[in-house]
């Protein structure tokens, strides 16, 4: 199932719709990029906790970009409305 939201080929993946495995290595690559550690004395397995309680939470989001064949965690505040209203109405049970 794909989410397309707007003709800029940007996505939001729901992280429930994702394999376990598959979420647990997205989250780890997010994780391990330069500039993820923020200073913090945090374990990986930690920050990957907080990563997926973001998710959890709705405070952060993956953002896949088709143009670039690239997947983001965004926070929140980092996504443009429009997006996040789309995504909503997109997934609304």
């Amino acid at each position: 199932m794909r989410y397309r939201l707007y003709p800029e080929a940007i996505m939001i993946i729901p992280y429930q719709h994702l394999e376990p495995d598959t979420l647990n290595r997205l989250l780890q690559d997010f994780v391990s990029r330069d500039g993820t550690d923020n200073g913090f004395d945090a374990s990986e397995e930690q920050r990957m906790a907080k990563a997926l309680s973001a998710l959890q939470r709705e405070q952060a989001f993956i953002v896949f970009d088709e143009e670039s064949q690239q997947c983001q965690l965004l926070a929140k505040h980092e996504l443009d409305p429009a997006y996040l209203k789309a995504y909503h109405d997109n997934n609304a049970d």
